[in-house]
């Protein structure tokens, strides 16, 4: 599905939230590969569960196209500097709940871009007649614990020693929900 764009500003950063185009695909590869190499926050060491080109194309236009699914960008400085992704399931017994999923380019952290991205995820969410939203988060990451707790997610669970790190501990990870007021 597609949303309109929408115009941010915060900490001196302009930027506008939109949907993905077919056009980013190229921009989205090099966004991501970025993001899995600055964090271990995210479930993928760069390169790994690589999406070329034709990968991203594909999937921006399937989301476009489906009512469940919502793939959204950060653009600031004329450049990709954030994404998120909602993916729902045609499969009833899923069809009430969908996935959430963000990535920040880290020089982009602390601008807000984040919870901008999760915010209108939230608000589309609730005009689609979602239910549940659910997410995964690394348990060491607090700041984005604390941002999900704060806009409504609880919780669910946790799956333990679920990550290793590149410091050779493993790591839980919390799943959490957000369920429709």
């Amino acid at each position: 599905m597609k949303i309109a764009p929408r115009d941010f500003a915060g900490k001196g950063l302009a930027y506008t939230l939109r949907s993905a185009q077919e056009e980013d695909a190229s921009e989205l590869v090099a966004v991501r590969l970025q993001i899995d190499g600055e964090t271990e926050n995210m479930d993928r060491e760069r390169g790994e569960g690589f999406l070329d080109e034709a990968a991203f194309r594909e999937l921006i236009r399937a989301d476009s196209e489906s009512e469940r699914n919502l793939f959204l960008v950060a653009v600031a400085n004329g450049r990709i500097v954030a994404f998120s992704r909602c993916q729902g399931s045609s499969l009833k017994r899923l069809a009430h709940r969908v996935e959430f999923g963000v990535g920040v380019l880290q020089e982009y952290w602390g601008y807000g871009i984040g919870k901008q991205l999760l915010q209108e995820s939230i608000a589309w969410a609730d005009e689609q007649g979602v239910k549940k939203m659910t997410l995964q988060v690394l348990e060491t990451n607090e700041k984005a614990i604390e941002l999900y707790q704060r806009l409504g997610f609880e919780t669910e669970g946790v799956l333990k020693q679920d990550k290793l790190l590149s410091d050779g501990n493993y790591y839980s990870t919390i799943v959490m929900g957000r369920f429709a007021e």
